[in-house]
């Protein structure tokens, strides 16, 4: 009986693995013994000591690895007619204390099912252009305030009790099922605005090829399945992140050189990807990320390549599955995925219940990525040991594990704030201490 409600209340991911006879390691005696591959040693064992050489050799080669073996390659874009259109405004949203925008992005007028809406809260009474935090969302915007203003989506989503989806459509009943992860208000008191939009607008989550995702408008004629090194789900996600960038910069409103990009358990891992690739993200956030995002791979800990490859294939490319049984020859591991974001800041979260992420592998990642921050002169994390539960530490690299579970609650946001205000010296910041 135990372990039925202990499956009711994972996600349908770890459900899956169990299911299939997965059994997670949580003992740190068991983690096996492993060597980290050096971000500062090219893949020909040539060292990188100049900021140089890491823009022009080493960041490439390893950005090229995490395309064709993690991620799947970003093909070039290829849309010159893309449009932006305004389809709804509230000056006066959240009773007076918030501008609210929905912005349709339409990629090509032959394929409309995969038009980009984004939603945007900005504050009311703002100075000049904002910063933003920026992330998708997996059952619809609709799903992060109860505001009646925001448009309920009608494209397919996965079914869910909790977010009270029925036959893969949204309900009235969704509205606001997961505000308690987008405080709004408080972001807007904060100085900040926030945007998202809705990951299934670009590529349901789930494995069914080029069936549904806007990876088909660059495939070939007649091509059906991704090739083995092609980007696949999250590489999708992460590339509509970059394409709410391109409009965030034709708004005037929105400081498009303060935009701080974050998600959540998988599109944490889409965050990372899309940080790392698209340099005009300010700030790289990262929450609960765990295993193909900001969780040493090599530690076998939770959950693992081997498993999140049989549970979800199509969110990674098909190259990854070859590196499930044999992770020590790979030659990068996901604090080289951090390193890439350098000199720009990043943050990682963690919870201490959450070991299916694996806390301790993302704060290694977050610590070793350091040397590349001190490539350019800047401090990483600073810290050597772990911190404390629910003692956030951070510099150019931030990093807390707090008390809980695999959720976004207000005290993780409250610490993507101050380590934003810490980055961008936001005039509305209040007297907060990272370090």
């Amino acid at each position: 009986m135990r372990t039925i409600v202990l499956l009711l209340l994972l996600t349908p991911g770890i459900i899956q693995a169990f299911s299939q006879g997965f059994e997670p390691n949580y003992d740190e005696s068991q983690v096996p013994f492993y060597t980290l591959p050096n971000p500062l040693v090219c893949f020909d064992g040539t060292k990188v000591k100049s900021v140089k050489k890491w823009e022009e050799v080493r960041r490439p080669e390893i950005l090229k690895f995490f395309s064709k073996n993690v991620y799947g390659i970003t093909p070039p874009y290829i849309f010159p007619e893309i449009s932006y259109k305004i389809i709804s405004e509230d000056r006066a949203a959240l009773d007076g204390k918030a501008i609210r925008k929905e912005v349709l992005v339409e990629f090509d007028k032959k394929y409309p099912e995969f038009n980009l809406t984004i939603l945007i809260y900005l504050p009311s009474h703002h100075i000049g252009s904002v910063p933003l935090f920026l992330a998708t969302n997996i059952f619809g915007n609709h799903v992060i305030s109860d505001d009646p203003g925001i448009t309920l989506t009608s494209k397919w989503i996965r079914n869910s009790s909790k977010a009270k989806v029925v036959n893969n459509r949204a309900t009235e009943a969704s509205r606001g099922i997961r505000s308690y992860r987008w405080p709004i208000e408080r972001i807007i008191e904060r100085g900040y605005g926030v945007a998202t939009y809705y990951s299934g607008d670009l590529d349901r989550d789930t494995c069914d090829g080029y069936s549904y995702g806007i990876q088909k408008l660059f495939a070939e004629e007649g091509q059906n399945e991704p090739q083995p090194d092609e980007w696949a789900v999250l590489g999708a996600w992460a590339w509509g992140l970059s394409r709410c960038m391109d409009y965030f910069e034709t708004d005037d409103e929105i400081d498009h050189t303060k935009v701080a990009v974050f998600g959540h358990s998988r599109t944490g891992k889409a965050a990372l990807w899309a940080g790392a690739q698209d340099e005009r993200f300010a700030v790289v956030i990262s929450n609960d990320s765990g295993c193909g995002g900001a969780a040493i791979s090599r530690r076998q800990f939770g959950e693992t390549i081997g498993c999140i490859t049989g549970h979800s294939p199509h969110w990674f490319c098909a190259n990854l599955k070859k590196f499930g049984d044999n992770i020590g020859n790979m030659p990068v591991d996901q604090h080289m995925l951090v390193a890439l974001i350098a000199p720009r800041p990043v943050y990682i979260a963690s919870a201490d219940k959450d070991r299916w992420a694996d806390p301790k592998g993302e704060f290694l990642s977050a610590k070793h990525a350091g040397p590349v921050y001190s490539l350019f002169g800047l401090k990483g994390l600073g810290v050597e040991a772990m911190p404390e539960v629910n003692q956030p530490v951070f510099n150019q690299i931030g990093y807390h594990v707090r008390e809980g579970g695999h959720d976004i609650l207000p005290f993780d946001w409250e610490c993507f704030m101050n380590f934003t205000d810490y980055h961008f010296s936001n005039p509305n910041r209040e007297n907060h201490s990272g370090r």
